[in-house]
């Protein structure tokens, strides 16, 4: 991928919280009471807060929702820049205009992009439970992104309630509180269109959340949420998904089995009809979905765009496709040097381990980053510690899942954030009452590793004036890191925003270098192309190119080239002359 230098004088983000995170394990040995006093009244004013766990659970998804709002000026509404973006979009597009899909258009071949299929019917290639709460935003508030926000202040409302199941009240708030200041600001889940994160974690926290609940207490709400979260699992990671499903199923059966409280059998009926009859009922939709969309019932989404597409398999002991026959040489790229040197890599013994490595390195940079590291020094007890057994059980479970598996993004493994917090804020737990030599190093220590995660949030906002290097416009890490507030995708939103408030019909033809990174793909169109202000294609032959331009003959014909510093527009010159030129 391409990769930008940082200037020499710009200090790294990572830098500083190492810097910060060496300091917080070296102080409390020196000044072993530091800030006591100041720490204990906060810590008061949080555990009154969090006896209340309704008030609790309600407070961190308004924090959430209310904080990434205020920071609008700092980090505006993200713009779609990298391919899942746009394949989430024409999703919510399609569903906000109530259809399920759209016909494949005539002139496809020019539209071909990546991740999107093109047959049998035009649509993402994604589950579809991100692009229903894109679609609901995009009704509701006129923008998409809104449904990101909302989906990530539920998600650290619904970990701070799942934490309330498995910890003490004040760790849980406090797990909510970190899952704001780590997911719900300048992670790529709630500064991209990508939120699959966002909707499998909560629905993992759904799950975690209601089942010691229901074997506690067996209530119809509790299997409600259960099932919502089952639902929402199934159709947004269903991989991940089942390897977090398989464990909880294995903990109702062994409840139903030999539970104290079992209810009767009567009562337990009754109280799983409407959660059965919901995931009936989402599983009749899904595989109405697939029909419609992909041809059969049985055909999930990923399978066919794969199928056309794809050369590398997902699961290390699959062997590579036969190499399909691509009419356009960025999706080539894309799918041969992009995921089959990703699949080579994994695949061979000498780089099988150091994968799997990198794998686990960039789940703990995502998840925890430097200043939450320390507090796994304690996974020894945490191991030990009955009270997370089951966590620690089914995080093992995906690990096992996750070897075999070629790729990894932080999302993939999104069913499981809560389960990370929870393991998490328990080694902190051990972490807090750890003291060598009868002093309180260890509460000390624990307080200002958490400190730093406040203080970096607040870093993080003023990126110029404090000369911070980050992540840069398709980095190699852009996933891993906090990253803004400097919006991605600007030339193709500015030349698109340009295009639209010409007098009539646009069509962008795209021309790429021999250089270019697939990934700043810049052909997506909207559901109903035909009728879509701009639409963007792919320069091919010039008898396509002709072909294609017959078949809009009304529209001004333009040519795109965004490898060009900054991004060039010229009116094409096969097509009779545009209303004015654009630079």
């Amino acid at each position: 991928m391409l990769l930008s230098s940082a200037p020499d004088n710009h200090v790294s983000l990572m830098l500083i919280e190492g810097g910060l995170t060496v300091i917080a394990l070296a102080v409390p040995f020196a000044l072993p009471r530091l800030g006591n006093n100041w720490f204990s009244r906060i810590e008061l004013a949080f555990g009154k807060l969090a006896r209340s766990r309704g008030k609790a659970v309600a407070a961190v998804g308004v924090t959430a929702l209310l904080l990434r709002l205020a920071i609008l000026p700092f980090c505006p509404i993200p713009l779609p820049f990298i391919p899942d973006d746009f394949s989430f979009l024409l999703a919510a597009d399609t569903f906000a205009h109530g259809r399920l899909t759209n016909p494949t258009p005539v002139m496809w071949i020019h539209f071909e992009s990546i991740h999107i299929s093109m047959q049998p019917t035009y649509m993402s290639m994604y589950f579809p439970s991100v692009g229903l709460v894109l679609a609901g935003a995009k009704v509701l508030f006129g923008n998409p992104w809104f449904g990101i926000l909302i989906s990530c202040a539920l998600m650290c409302a619904a970990i701070c309630w799942m934490l309330q199941a498995w910890l003490p009240p004040g760790w849980a708030l406090l797990g909510g509180v970190l899952a704001i200041l780590r997911l719900g600001l300048f992670s790529y889940w709630v500064n991209t269109y990508s939120a699959g994160g966002a909707v499998a974690a909560l629905g993992g926290a759904l799950v975690l959340g209601a089942l010691p609940r229901l074997t506690r207490k067996p209530r119809l709400r509790y299997g409600i949420l259960l099932a919502i979260g089952i639902a929402l699992l199934a159709t947004s990671r269903p991989y991940e998904g089942m390897l977090l499903c398989l464990p909880a199923a294995a903990f109702l059966g062994h409840w139903l089995l030999f539970g104290k409280n079992r209810p009767a059998t009567a009562v337990l009926l009754r109280l799983s009809i409407l959660p059965i009859a919901i995931l009936i009922a989402a599983g009749s939709w899904m595989g109405y979905y697939d029909y419609r969309a992909f041809g059969k019932a049985t055909t999930l989404p990923y399978s066919v765009n794969r199928a056309a597409y794809a050369v590398a398999p997902y699961y290390v002991w699959q062997s590579p496709r036969p190499e399909p026959v691509y009419r356009h040489e960025v999706l080539r790229n894309f799918y041969i040097e992009n995921e089959l040197t990703a699949y080579n890599k994994i695949h061979s013994l000498s780089g099988f381990l150091p994968e799997t490595l990198l794998k686990l390195l960039r789940c703990f940079e995502f998840y925890a980053g430097l200043a939450l590291l320390p507090p796994l020094f304690m996974m020894r007890r945490v191991f030990l510690d009955r009270r997370v057994r089951f966590l620690v059980f089914s995080v093992v479970l995906l690990a096992a899942g996750m070897l075999i598996e070629i790729f990894f993004i932080p999302h993939y493994v999104a069913p499981f954030t809560a389960a990370f917090y929870a393991i998490g804020l328990q080694a902190l737990r051990h972490l807090r009452v750890w003291a060598p030599g009868g002093q309180p190093r260890g509460a000390t220590m624990v307080r200002l590793l958490v400190s730093i995660c406040v203080v970096l949030a607040g870093v993080r906002l003023f990126p110029g004036p404090l000369k911070l290097a980050l992540p840069e416009y398709l980095a190699s890490n852009w996933t891993d890191r906090w990253y803004g507030p400097d919006h991605f995708g600007t030339e193709r939103a500015r030349i698109e925003s340009q295009m639209e408030q010409l007098p009539g019909q646009q069509l962008i033809l795209v021309r790429y270098s021999d250089q270019h990174n697939p990934l700043n793909e810049w052909v997506y169109n909207a559901a109903d192309i035909d009728h879509s202000k701009v639409v963007w294609a792919r320069e091919m032959k010039q008898a396509d190119n002709q072909e294609l331009m017959h078949y809009y003959p009304s529209r001004s014909v333009w040519l795109a080239e965004p490898d060009s510093l900054p991004a060039g527009l010229l009116p094409y010159p096969m097509a009779p002359e545009p209303p004015a030129n654009l630079h």
